[in-house]
């Protein structure tokens, strides 16, 4: 047992003296989960439209200045011509035109209906579809102001109620996305690294038949990294309550179990690829383009995976991330409890299960 912790402490020390090692451990996450969350984000501040008012009446101008009251646009300018919308443009400014029909406000009173044009521009496909429906809804929310003491024969109102996130805070998805392939990707790849480096300088071998067990080498190897990621995802907890104002609806103590689960699995993932290089940078390049690829397109962080062909919704399935997503949603959104996750509780397990039993096998083939 003394050499055992003599060893653990060794790791320690192999680690927290490696400056590129520390700042992959800790500085990395910090700065991902600082940049998803202010940078990346799927809603919109003060995009700059432009207006072509062929009508110049009372209604548009109330319009506009509704548009202009939000936090959303910004009237860059106003415009006289529909000639001018291409070249408005290509300066790049401008993302979206509003053109009011000409008689807007003798059409709303003689035919009840008057007609807008939202022109976006879509070299940006989902910010053009996001700009469009926010102008709807302002429009939207215009009419029903000016129809609520009317009483139409007919009237059909929708109710729309939003669950877990009705504010639709983009930075709700990306904080357990971050959290998720920041443990997956440094668990996976200090790991891989860490005993690849063994073999390279040609002690592993001796570190299998030295009076240390096999399995307490593999132990020792392992055990920093799952003290040190458990830190790295305390830290982007933190980041995200105190910072993005993230909820923790479910169970500190069942979200704490089920991430020292994945990051257990992460190892054993890190594990198994040190079996299969044979240097440093060959742990590297797989960890980083093997993983990295599949967990941030494949898992449902970024894409929704029934948006995805066939094929790669059952690729998915062998993604661990994809399940810790679910359970870390579930938990933190919606104050899920184990039976709700218990499903993808048991995946992780049968995986983590499965990539020991691989190692373990090939070390054995190894030392043969």
């Amino acid at each position: 047992m003394k050499r055992f912790i003599g060893f653990v402490k060794k790791e320690f020390y192999h680690i927290f003296r490696d400056k590129r090692s520390m700042f992959i451990l800790f500085g990395m996450p910090i700065a991902q989960i600082m940049l998803f969350g202010f940078a990346i984000t799927n809603e919109i501040n003060n995009v700059k439209i432009a207006i072509l008012d062929k009508s110049k009446d009372t209604e548009t101008q109330k319009i506009i200045q509704k548009l202009s009251n939000s936090s959303y646009f910004d009237i860059e300018q106003e415009i006289t011509t529909e000639a001018q919308i291409e070249s408005v443009f290509k300066k790049g400014n401008v993302k979206a035109v509003l053109v009011f029909e000409k008689d807007f406000i003798k059409q709303l009173q003689s035919q009840k209906n008057g007609k807008v044009q939202v022109i976006t521009d879509a070299t940006d496909p989902n910010m053009a579809n996001t700009i469009s429906n926010y102008i709807t809804s302002i429009l939207q929310n215009f009419i029903q102001e000016k129809n609520k003491n009317n009483k139409p024969i007919y009237q059909i109102q929708t109710q729309t109620q939003l669950f877990y996130n009705p504010e639709m805070k983009s930075v709700f998805t990306f904080v357990p996305g971050v959290m998720t392939v920041i443990l997956m990707l440094v668990s996976a790849m200090m790991t891989s690294i860490s005993i690849t480096r063994e073999k390279e300088l040609g002690t592993m071998e001796i570190l299998l038949v030295s009076p240390i067990k096999p399995f307490q080498v593999i132990i020792g190897k392992v055990f920093p990294y799952i003290f040190l990621s458990v830190i790295n995802a305390t830290v982007i907890l933190l980041l995200g309550f105190f910072v993005f104002k993230m909820p923790i609806e479910g169970s500190l103590f069942l979200l704490a179990i089920e991430s020292v689960l994945f990051i257990v699995c992460a190892l054993a993932l890190g594990i198994l690829i040190s079996t299969l290089s044979n240097s440093q940078q060959t742990a590297m390049m797989i960890s980083l383009f093997g993983l990295m690829l599949p967990v941030i397109l494949l898992s449902g962080f970024i894409f929704p995976i029934s948006s995805m062909p066939l094929p790669l919704q059952v690729i998915s399935n062998i993604i661990p991330a994809k399940w810790f997503i679910i359970i870390i949603k579930a938990i933190m959104l919606k104050g899920s409890g184990i039976a709700l996750i218990w499903k993808e509780t048991l995946i992780i397990i049968a995986m983590t299960i499965v990539y020991i039993v691989i190692s373990i096998r090939k070390y054995k083939i190894r030392l043969e």
